[in-house]
């Protein structure tokens, strides 16, 4: 404060005559108090340390300002009064290279022209002076706040940041500059302030400039808000989860308390109500966020279903589709009709709502209902059209992910209406399954088929993918794999079958409009097939692709297969089968690559030994055994469709099934006649059947001992149908015939077919073997 200005003035007399407003900045005195009084008064001197003479200025005990005479601290010159008397004038010096009264000047205008707050402040962080602007934001007059502590004076809401950041300043000597404050709320709002620091380099102490930006922070966090729900809502393509996103998006940037009511028919992915929306439409609170923590108070529990009571605010919104903005108090008049919102709005101390209606194309999808308490203040126009720009977005995010849920919804009940409802179980083997749909219609099955020969196909498979398409596929493939039984394969030709299938379905995908989106997705698909034959305790086991089966036991193991490519692959080396022999109550496990990922045994471990681990005990019936499993499945963590399919082997009952080898004698049909009927009187069957059941025995006995080679078996099982089979050692097909009148022979298999329910032709390493079936009263 150097310059011509005196900052005081003493007559001859030693009285003050003069007392400058930068006298009163400096000692905190008005100018009432000390003029007409002696100088002396304020100004004694005392030694200097160390000699020399100081002039030291008391001020009611609160501070002393020191400055020596001999160092130039204190300038005294003659002045000219109006009076025309002559009177000494006490002034600051001014710097060096400075023209007298620039220092001055300089000081004068930044105090009375900028817009923020100014305070200087001493080493202790008193307050030594402070312009309008800071006296307007302190709420106290300048002689209130001079010599107080400046986190006394200005109420902030963290002034223990503020002296950190001000003794930090001045240790380092290096400006601090925009740091963000907020005071403490007033006029239920909170305002936000940058403080810049600037350490003084001749003085202890710093200037602090204030200034508020209450304004453009609130603009700043509604651009942040909307950049933030750009940026995270709609990533996922599930109601709730969007709804989740959008919540914790606006909170606590944006909104204190962030609540989403959703159309309930919505997130189960139907088409949203027109509007008006109904007062008795029911609607699930989807996402609630908060600043307050997990202890803030809550009208509902997320995932409460119940229509909005009227008249309120949120009913009303929904019923005329426009925003509003309501300030929150006791003497509120809705508040009335919503006892459980009013108390949690009560507890929470919030003073704000802001609600909007999440619409699109005439449709209402929900409601968002923002709140802010006392601390953030109310909402303005600005942020209301913000809002709704927020909302447009949402509503539109939440439909992307209704009208995927709904395709995914039709995709798993078609999924699971193209499954068995049922694993039908054998006499020589037991099933049970477990089927865990991931939700997104995944493409997984499992399938158990009787064969003849008192023998089962198990089968177990996965199409790659999710969705309608998915779903489609793998009901394709099991409509072939029915097919494909009743021809009696081998599991290696099966599955060549299979993928002899799977690529013409391919062909067709390909061959679909430009514009179709199922044309790009890729067909692709893994199947494992298990041949079960009771007689021989063997499974043949063939793989495209699909992980090998367990057998546990006494010996639990993993099964060792060849390689084979997935189905659809083109082109692959051809399926090659195993052969395991099962002894009596081991079981078999085939399942999908999900199930394995999901496993988690208590010891921790993943993979084929979960599994191992889960069958140790295989004494229980099968299907605890599955509902065990599934207790023990990470079913959030599922890629795809969980499928066991568990089955328990045994031997045939040796009562139930007679073998005889035949002759190559001419005889030996009439041999085989007699073997039948007296086998089938034993089992009881009535006469119709066992007539009909020799006359079949008649005629393969006789096309094998013709067209075939030695030796010869005949066999007949008794089940839930009764089978008859004739083997042989030739390779060579017979074939159904239709003889003309006139022909001798040529009737054999058409009398067969008559006579039985199905027949077919089995073939082995050592021949061939023709079956028929026939059904038991």
């Amino acid at each position: 404060m150097a310059g011509d200005t005196p900052l005081m003035v003493v007559d001859g007399g030693g009285v003050l005559v003069q007392w400058s407003h930068q006298a009163e900045e400096l000692w905190g005195r008005p100018a009432g108090e000390v003029v007409g009084r002696p100088a002396t008064d304020l100004v004694s001197p005392v030694p200097a340390p160390g000699g020399g003479d100081v002039e030291r200025c008391r001020h009611d005990g609160l501070r002393d300002v020191a400055v020596s005479a001999t160092d130039g601290g204190l300038c005294v010159r003659p002045v000219l009064r109006d009076d025309g008397s002559v009177a000494w004038g006490i002034f600051l010096p001014s710097a060096d290279g400075m023209v007298p009264g620039i220092d001055s000047a300089v000081l004068e205008a930044l105090c009375a022209h900028m817009a923020g707050a100014l305070f200087v402040v001493d080493e202790e962080l008193h307050v030594v002076s402070a312009n309008a602007a800071a006296q307007a934001l302190s709420g106290v007059s300048a002689r209130e706040m001079l010599g107080r502590p400046l986190t006394d004076a200005w109420p902030l809401a963290s002034p223990d940041e503020l002296e950190h950041i001000l003794r930090q300043a001045m240790a380092d000597g290096m400006s601090a500059t925009e740091h963000v404050m907020r005071m403490t709320p007033k006029n239920d709002r909170q305002h936000t302030h940058t403080v810049s620091v600037l350490p003084l380099r001749d003085a202890p102490g710093a200037v602090v400039i204030v200034h508020d930006v209450t304004d453009q922070e609130k603009a700043r966090r509604g651009v942040q808000a909307l950049y933030a729900v750009r940026e995270r809502v709609g990533q996922t393509l599930d109601v709730v989860a969007t709804c989740e996103e959008l919540v914790h998006a606006l909170v606590p940037g944006f909104a204190d308390i962030a609540v989403v009511e959703v159309v309930e028919p919505v997130v189960r992915g139907e088409e949203p109500p027109l509007s008006p929306l109904g007062r008795d439409v029911p609607l699930r609170r989807a996402a609630f966020a908060n600043s307050g923590g997990d202890q803030q108070a809550r009208a509902h529990p997320v995932g409460d279903v119940r229509a909005l009571p009227f008249p309120t605010p949120y009913a009303q919104a929904l019923a005329d589709l426009k925003p509003r903005t309501i300030a929150l108090g006791p003497d509120t008049p809705w508040l009335a009709a919503d006892p459980a919102r009013t108390e949690a709005i009560r507890a929470s101390g919030a003073r704000a709502l802001l609600v909007t209606p999440l619409t699109l194309r005439g449709k209402v999808l929900g409601l968002l209902s923002l709140y802010r308490t006392q601390r953030s203040g109310g909402f303005d126009e600005k942020e209301l059209a913000l809002t709704q720009e927020l909302a447009t977005h949402t509503a539109l995010s939440i439909d992307n992910a209704r009208r995927y849920t709904r395709e995914h919804t039709i995709a798993a009940a078609l999924q699971r209406h193209l499954l068995p409802p049922a694993l039908p179980s054998q006499t020589a083997i037991e099933t049970a399954d477990l089927y865990v749909a991931d939700g997104r219609g995944a493409g997984g099955w499992s399938n158990a088929c009787a064969l003849p020969g008192a023998r089962t196909a198990l089968v177990v498979g996965e199409v790659a993918g999710h969705g309608i398409h998915t779903a489609v596929t793998m009901g394709q493939l099991r409509t072939a794999m029915q097919s494909l039984a009743a021809l009696d394969l081998e599991p290696d030709e099966f599955l060549a079958r299979l993928d002899d299938t799977m690529t013409r379905l391919a062909c067709e995908r390909r061959a679909l409009p430009l514009g179709d989106p199922a044309r790009s997705q890729r067909l692709s698909a893994t199947c494992l097939c298990v041949l079960y034959d009771p007689f021989a305790h063997t499974c043949t086991i063939a793989s495209a692709g699909h992980p090998p089966p367990v057998v546990a036991g006494p010996g639990t193991r993993v099964v060792e297969l060849a390689a084979g490519g997935a189905l659809g692959g083109g082109g692959g080396p051809p399926y090659a089968t195993t052969a395991v022999t099962l002894a009596d109550g081991e079981v078999l496990a085939l399942y999908t690559t999900s199930l394995l990922s999901a496993a988690r045994p208590e010891d921790g471990t993943g993979g084929t030994q979960a599994l191992q681990r889960l069958l140790a005990d295989i004494d229980r019936p099968l299907q605890d055994l599955c509902d065990d499993i599934l207790y023990r499945l990470r079913i959030d963590a599922l890629p795809g469709d969980a499928v066991l399919l568990l089955a328990r082997t045994h031997s045939f009952p040796a009562d139930r099934v007679a073998t005889w080898p035949l002759d190559d004698e001419p005889t030996a049909p009439a041999v085989a006649r007699r073997h039948a009927r007296r086998r089938l009187a034993d089992w009881g069957v009535d006469e119709d059947t066992a007539y009909d059941t020799q006359e079949v025995v008649s005629e393969l006995v006789t096309n094998a001992l013709r067209y075939g080679a030695p030796p010869v078996h005949l066999r007949l099982i008794k089940d839930r149908k009764l089978t008859c089979e004739v083997h042989d050692s030739g390779i060579s097909a017979p074939r159904l015939r239709h003889a003309r009148t006139v022909d001798e022979g040529g009737r054999g298999l058409f009398i067969c077919a008559q006579l039985a329910q199905n027949w077919g032709i089995r073939y082995t390493n050592d021949g061939k073997t023709v079956w028929t079936e026939q059904a038991l009263p």
